[in-house]
């Protein structure tokens, strides 16, 4: 059980420190992941809100707290680069569709960013399917509940 609340702490560390690092650096190391470019449909292909420091910040912070709980930094850094690559995967998905950058799609915007780690942390043999599909479920359900108030207390600049 203690397993799965590490591994939830992780997901919410990997999504919340890019939200920390941008109000403390605005816009310095801004650079988009996608570098401005478009998809085949003219669309960005991810949008300018996806950064480097971003994805930096989020898997060093998985990392360093990997690290801290005992199951090793290199674990914890790619915990964190798979939980931002879910994120990259469901705003490329998005734009696709046609969705502007933050526009809100339930379930999408939640299981990548969740599933693509628990996958790691499947395979490292720290819990099984039915373990990793709760804290996905688990995940999803709180980021729909606490992003409104993140928002309402100005962490957050969308409600979701």
């Amino acid at each position: 059980m203690l397993i799965s609340l590490t591994l939830f702490v992780m997901l919410v560390l990997a999504n919340g420190a890019p939200v920390v690092v941008a109000k403390v650096f605005r816009r310095r190391w801004s650079a988009p992941v996608d570098a401005g470019l478009h998809g085949f449909d003219g669309r960005p292909l991810l949008g300018k809100s996806k950064t480097w420091r971003g994805v930096v910040s989020g898997a060093l912070c998985c990392g360093l707290f990997s690290l801290a709980t005992e199951h090793g930094f290199v674990f914890g850094l790619l915990f964190g680069l798979l939980a931002l690559a879910g994120d990259l995967f469901s705003s490329f998905i998005k734009r696709r569709l046609g969705l502007k950058s933050s526009a809100r799609m339930p379930w999408l915007d939640q299981v990548p960013e969740a599933a693509f780690p628990l996958l790691l942390a499947m395979g490292w043999g720290l819990v099984n399917v039915w373990a990793a599909l709760f804290i996905v479920v688990f995940f999803t359900l709180s980021n729909m509940w606490i992003s409104p108030l993140l928002y309402r207390l100005g962490i957050r600049r969308q409600p979701h």
